[in-house]
């Protein structure tokens, strides 16, 4: 899509803003701002130990409350929009990085547009040890 379109489409930005909220709330550990952002039925999935790790937002969001937040570690942000797409008018996609810890992410996130707002309904993510050579 031309930079041009991209300025043009509305989506954009909404998916942007959404994605920032995203961003913070996982710096702060902050599931408010994550309950805002996520659909209720969204599901959180990896396979990257091995084995299928999958939850429910109910079953996520303690994990999130449990943890010191990167932001209280002084933690440097890598937060980055590396894709934006959309299938249709409700339907989109972002992958994106960023690092808790001693872990960075790549977090590939199916967006719904729904009551009047984008929001996630899958996180299917990989991750690596920061030290570990980049494969994506």
């Amino acid at each position: 899509m031309s930079a041009a379109a991209f300025a043009g489409d509305p989506r954009f930005g909404a998916v942007i803003a959404l994605l920032g909220q995203y961003f913070d709330g996982l710096h702060h550990s902050d599931t408010q701002r994550l309950r805002a952002v996520f659909h209720p039925q969204a599901i959180y999935a990896t396979a990257s130990d091995g084995v299928l790790l999958h939850r429910t937002m109910e079953e996520y969001f303690p994990v999130v409350d449990q943890r010191p937040s990167p932001a209280s570690r002084n933690e440097e942000r890598a937060d980055r929009i590396l894709a934006i797409e959309f299938a249709g008018p409700v339907t989109g996609f972002a992958r994106v990085a960023c690092a808790i810890g001693p872990k960075r992410f790549t977090d590939l996130l199916t967006l719904v547009f729904l009551d009047g707002r984008w929001q996630i309904i899958a996180k299917i993510f990989h991750s690596e040890p920061v030290d570990a050579p980049s494969i994506g």
